[in-house]
């Protein structure tokens, strides 16, 4: 039986800017990393036919959990956060010098209608009020049989 997985990532992004300084700055390596105007790579589909070339359209530092089984999304949240919660200084100060932004991303695959807890407490939600980050979340539930008639 598969089971419902999380992510959630950190992500600093904007026009153009040296990611290099930002994770020494942080002193923290990302786990995703891109530069404005580099080829998008897809996994090969064979079912594809079009062969359309796709270019990132902005430069982007990435701070991610990976996916992982879960009940629960702070535990990701936290996994992310923990280690930035005491640079906001630092992420302000990048954000003002490259004129950037941040977004906070949780992503949740739910497998056999199992949902996690979804909660955001107070210092995750002060963290993002600090750099005044967004939260953006994505579900994707897939297709379960249950056997409860409505």
């Amino acid at each position: 039986m598969d089971k419902t997985n999380v992510m959630a990532y950190f992500s600093i992004y904007g026009d153009h800017f040296p990611i290099n300084e930002v994770t020494q700055l942080l002193g923290i390596e990302p786990t995703k990393s891109y530069n404005k105007g580099e080829v998008i790579v897809r996994p090969k589909n064979d079912n594809v036919i079009s062969h359309t070339i796709n270019y990132r359209i902005e430069t982007a530092w990435e701070l991610s959990s990976g996916y992982q089984e879960s009940n629960d999304v702070k535990a990701q949240l936290d996994q992310i956060l923990e280690p930035l919660k005491n640079k906001t200084a630092l992420i302000n100060h990048l954000k003002m010098k490259y004129k950037l932004e941040c977004l906070i991303s949780i992503v949740i695959k739910i497998e056999n209608g199992l949902t996690p807890g979804l909660h955001l407490d107070t210092e995750q939600i002060d963290f993002a009020n600090r750099i005044n980050a967004e939260f953006d979340i994505d579900m994707y539930a897939n297709p379960y049989s249950s056997d409860f008639n409505m």
